[in-house]
Order: C-alpha cells, then sequence, then structure tokens
C-alpha cells in the first residue's frame, strides 16, 4: 500500500509578508511553504504577536546585542517549529470528528491518497477494525516543511554606526543563512535570483548541511532555477564544496509572481522535457562531485545516491495542469503561489487589498519596473503602494523614506550606496535627467522608469503588520501577483483552495483562460515587444534568437500537444489552433529601424 500522506503541491514565497508566518496556518494539515527571512525587524515584530497569542514569553531581541539580525531570525524560525509541532501533536492526540483538524488533515489530501480512502472507510468498519485504522492513520500524519528562501541578489553590504564597512559575513544574505542555519529547524533554504559565490561558500561554515554519520541530512537545499544549464552550474559549484542540492525549483521566468527573471525565449515546456532527459545524469555527475569533495576534506561521504527532486512553479491553474507536469515531467510538487493571496486562512493580506484582489480585471496585473533591483516586476495597479507613490509626485516629492534599506545598491551619486525608490536618489537623478534633457518632452519620458520604482522594503512587509493589528508609521501594500490570478475572483477558505487543486471543485472565474503554456507564450512575446520598443541599441541578433527560441518552443508544443491531447483531454484543448495562430503572427514577424535615431520596432511583412 502507498502510504504516503504528503501533499502534491507546495506555497512558495510570496513577498516578504505574505507567507512568513504561512507555516503556523498551513503546516499542521502536512501542506510545505516558503517563507521570507530578509526583514529581521518585521520579523522580531511577528514574534511578539505570536508568542502574545501562544502565551509563550517575549524576550526581545535589542538592535544593541550583537549579530542581532540573525538571532532574530533564529529566534523566529524556533518560535514557529515550536507552534507547529504543538499543533501536530494535538492533532494526533484528537478524536475524529466533525469540524476538527484531524478530519480537516484527511479531507484536504488529494483523492487518490491511500490514507485518505481509508479514512473515508471509517464509517463502515467494525470497532476492532476502526481502532487499527485510526492508530494506523495517525501513524501517517506528517507535518509540514518550515522552509525560508533567500533571494541570492539582496546581499547588501552592512555597515558600522561610523559607516565602515563590516565584515562579509554580516551581509543581507549571509546573516539570513546564519540565523537559518542556526535555528532547530530540520527543513529546506531556497536561494533564488542565480548564484552568489559568497553566500554558496559560506554554507560550508554550518555542518548542517553535511550528511551526518548516517548520511542524513539535517538541513537541505533547494535552487530555484529558470533553466536546465543554471541547474548544473548552481549544483556543479554546491557539489565541489561536498555539498548537495535536493531540489531544482523550476519556476517561469514571466508566469509567476514577484521578481520576473525572463529567459532568452526559452519557454518553461522545452525547459522541464530537458530535466526530464537529464535528471539522472544530472543526480550522478553531482553525487560523483560531491561524494569525492566530501572525502578529500575529510567529511563523511553519502552512503548512498541522495534523492533529488524536481518541481516546478509558475502559472499552473487547474488540477489538469498539476496532474499533467506531474505525471509527464516525473515532478515531485507543484507550486501554487498567487491563488493563495485570496485565502486569509494561509497568507497574510490586508482587508482592503484583499477587497481589490479578488474583484481585479486582468488589466489590473502588469508587469512593471517598480523594484530597485532593476529586474521586471509583476505588479498590481489598485495598491496602495502604487496610490502613495502617485500622491507623492502630484505633490512634488520624488521617491521614499528609506528606512530598512535592504535594496540600497546604487553608487552613481554616492560613495555608499543607496536605493533608487528613495527620495535622495530620485531627487539627484531628475536633477541630472533635467539638466541632460533637451526638451520637456524628452524629460518627463526619461522620468517615468525612476518614478516608477516603490519601496518595496515597507510595502511588501506591510501586509503582516497590517493583519497583525502591529502599529507602523507606512501603512501602504505593494503586492506582486502572477498574471495567473487574473482568472480567480473571490475570498477562499484553505479547504476551497486546497479542494481546487486536487479537481474537487472549480474556482476559476468566467475569464476565458488558455493552458498555463499558452499563458506564458503570450506574455513572452508581448515581453520581446515592449524590449525592442524601449531598446535605443541595435540588437537585432538577440531579438531573433529570442524569437527563435519561440519558435522551437512552438515546434515542442505542437508535438507535444498531438501526444497528449488524448489522455490530457482538458490541458490541450484547442492549443493546436492557438499555436497555429501565434506561429502565424511569429512568422511574418521582423525587426526595422526605421530612423538612425529611433528604437526598433515589430514590422509585419505579410
Amino acid at each position: 500500500m502507498n502510504t504516503t500522506s504528503t501533499h502534491q503541491f507546495h506555497i512558495p514565497v510570496m513577498g516578504l509578508a505574505f507567507t512568513v508566518d504561512t507555516p503556523i496556518k498551513v503546516a499542521k494539515y502536512g501542506i510545505d511553504s516558503v517563507l521570507s527571512i530578509i526583514d529581521n525587524q518585521m520579523i522580531e515584530q511577528l514574534r511578539c504577536v505570536i508568542c502574545r497569542n501562544e502565551n509563550i514569553i517575549f524576550i526581545p531581541i535589542e538592535k544593541d546585542v550583537e549579530d542581532y539580525k540573525a538571532k532574530r531570525i533564529t529566534a523566529y524560525l524556533n518560535l514557529l517549529k515550536v507552534v507547529v509541532e504543538k499543533q501536530h501533536h494535538k492533532i494526533i492526540n484528537s478524536d475524529f470528528g466533525s469540524d476538527t483538524d484531524i478530519n480537516t488533515y484527511f479531507d484536504m489530501l488529494p483523492s487518490d491518497s491511500d490514507i485518505r480512502k481509508l479514512y473515508l472507510k471509517l464509517p463502515t468498519l467494525n470497532t476492532d477494525e476502526k481502532k487499527e485504522a485510526i492508530k494506523f492513520l495517525k501513524s501517517q500524519i506528517q507535518m509540514g516543511s518550515i522552509d525560508v528562501n533567500i533571494m541570492t541578489k539582496v546581499d547588501k553590504l552592512s555597515y558600522s554606526k561610523n559607516k565602515e564597512p563590516m565584515a562579509s559575513e554580516f551581509s543581507d544574505a549571509l546573516t539570513c543563512l546564519r540565523g537559518f542555519a542556526n535555528s532547530d529547524l530540520s527543513s529546506n533554504v531556497v536561494f533564488s535570483a542565480g548564484i552568489n559565490p559568497r553566500l554558496y561558500s559560506y554554507i560550508e561554515t554550518f555542518s548542517d548541511f553535511f550528511p551526518d554519520k548516517a548520511g542524513i541530512l539535517k538541513k537541505k537545499i533547494i535552487v530555484k532555477v529558470s533553466d536546465y544549464r543554471s541547474a548544473l552550474i548552481q549544483g556543479k559549484f554546491l557539489a565541489k564544496k561536498g555539498i548537495w542540492v535536493s531540489e531544482f525549483r523550476i519556476e517561469s521566468g514571466l508566469n509567476c509572481g514577484g521578481h520576473a527573471f525572463a529567459t532568452d525565449g526559452f519557454l518553461l515546456g522545452p525547459i522541464l522535457e530537458d530535466f526530464k532527459a537529464n535528471r539522472n545524469d544530472l543526480t550522478n555527475e553531482l553525487f560523483e562531485i560531491a561524494n569525492k569533495a566530501l572525502e578529500n576534506n575529510h567529511k563523511t561521504p553519502f552512503k548512498e545516491v541522495p534523492k533529488l527532486r524536481i518541481t516546478s512553479q509558475g502559472g499552473v491553474g487547474t488540477a489538469e495542469e498539476s496532474k499533467f507536469l506531474r505525471e509527464h515531467y516525473n515532478l515531485e510538487s507543484i507550486g501554487w503561489g498567487s491563488p493563495f493571496l485570496l485565502v486569509p486562512e494561509a497568507t497574510n493580506l490586508d482587508t482592503e487589498t484583499l477587497k481589490d484582489l479578488s474583484t481585479a480585471a486582468p488589466d489590473n496585473f502588469y508587469l512593471s519596473h517598480a523594484s530597485p533591483l532593476g529586474v521586471p516586476f509583476n505588479n498590481f495597479t489598485k495598491s496602495s503602494s502604487a496610490a502613495l507613490r502617485l500622491d507623492r509626485i502630484e505633490k512634488g516629492k520624488f521617491g521614499s523614506p528609506c528606512t530598512k534599506k535592504y535594496l540600497q545598491f546604487d553608487t552613481e551619486f554616492t560613495t555608499l550606496p543607496i536605493c533608487t525608490a528613495s527620495a535622495k536618489y530620485q531627487t539627484l537623478k531628475l536633477k541630472q535627467l533635467k539638466e541632460t534633457s533637451k526638451t520637456e518632452e524628452e524629460f518627463l519620458e526619461r522620468s517615468k522608469s525612476i518614478l516608477e520604482k516603490e519601496c518595496l522594503c515597507e510595502g511588501l512587509a506591510a501586509p503582516a503588520l497590517l493583519v497583525n493589528q502591529v502599529p507602523s508609521k507606512l501603512k501602504a501594500v505593494s503586492i506582486c501577483p502572477g498574471p495567473n490570478l487574473a482568472y480567480f475572483s473571490g475570498v477562499f477558505t484553505l479547504k476551497n483552495m486546497v479542494d481546487h487543486i486536487y479537481g474537487k471543485v472549480n474556482l476559476l472565474n468566467d475569464v476565458p483562460r488558455p493552458n498555463m503554456f499558452i499563458n506564458e507564450l503570450y506574455l513572452y512575446i508581448n515581453y520581446l515587444k515592449k524590449e525592442i520598443r524601449n531598446s535605443m541599441e541595435s540588437k537585432e541578433v538577440y531579438f531573433n534568437k529570442f524569437k527563435n527560441n519561440l519558435i522551437l518552443g512552438i515546434d515542442y508544443y505542437k508535438t507535444l500537444s498531438s501526444a497528449m491531447s488524448t489522455k490530457y483531454a482538458e490541458v490541450f484543448a484547442n492549443m493546436s489552433n492557438e499555436l497555429a495562430e501565434i506561429e502565424e503572427n511569429l512568422e511574418y514577424l521582423i525587426f526595422e529601424k526605421k530612423h538612425e535615431n529611433e528604437p526598433l520596432e515589430f514590422v509585419a511583412i505579410m
């Protein structure tokens, strides 16, 4: 009998605050989730709230304590572990009955789960059989994993009170890693946004990331990637240090929430196919490198090849799509992110933003330049943060106060880095643009991308403070839902959303929705068009390479659709017609520069 009780999905990290306490809400039901740990100030505030709710004495970690940032992270993660374990023991020791957590646990499992089938048979069993079945069912109850996310690009150096740079171990990302590594958790750290050699090398400092004498890893590493090449490069980099990547988490470059790291036109389907075809070779190669490094460094090698999970996330919207991804590409889990923003039982969102999000139209979701990182950022037109930014501009106040300083990377005007969303930077930059622009129209056009920057440090942290009624000076909320949220309307319970994921109910609204692959393809075409319009440089080679990669992706999907349309009819319905139309439009698209100093434009040659 297959006795696994794990879920077939996970909740990815969302912003700074949306999933920061999600484990307390969903881990008791066996659901894995990921939280951001970069904002130690918000985490400390929430630790106070949770301690109060759980009748636990709260001892603050003040800023004058040595290494206070990492210690706050460690204390918060240890608290989550205590609370979730308490919930877990309560469920195991409870009786089955209507509206109890133990019933909810088994009710929310996928329909094909063997233990759920046994649970549903309980009313038909005699006394002895029922007693044995309940004992067995309780033995199968598992806690969801309390995983953390570290965005590798957010790794600003810290400075002392005298404005002297501190040792590299006190940089933001390394501090987060230390906070997690020193915690009591046995879970995963998710690295996103690409390789960071300084951060990856720092992993060697902590024994929990190496196998113990039994070959067990107390703490594991998940690397979020956008393609197979990235996985191979990052996997090898870590393996050479004896560090095993336990999971590669493949995310769509554009059909996702938060920051969007677009590929050069490589689409999710072909990328997943690469992993499927090369998975065994990847596993064996990394194993050989890692074990050799462990032996050379006099550490305990793995006794056998460790499990290497491959998962995916971004844009999935139906149970059939999720099922197809898992079965066809042999994926262990599918990430469902943005739809959970509509689930107050699982995530943090203030009442006003939740209302606006639950009634939003498709054109309320867009890809912006709001992030000070300079990376495209999924945004929401109705966010209170956007409203505050526009109000400030109207009043002649440009930029935001910079209090948390996590995104201070620009040194164009200053010796010490500052944030491009800050009032200081924008005042200086707008002055420069004013002096170098030939006309007022040119100045206004060049100013747009500067004034679009938002204070994400405050905006992405605000929801957790508002929901938990923590006093805060700035109440404007930034939100970064993926475009897939356009197909969900309303506010849902946790069970509603889980039932949707497993095909027990349908929560999609009436907005026509192509499948996730077609949606991503449209996003990439629109992204390419926008890049061409905004480019003043000659990039014909790059743009044509991008276009050709899209065409290769279309060819892959045509073959896939033909082969899978019978088994997964719902996923591939009408896909061949949609691909033919998209392919025809792309085929007649060339790039032409009409005048020397004008950007490239799409020109249709019919």
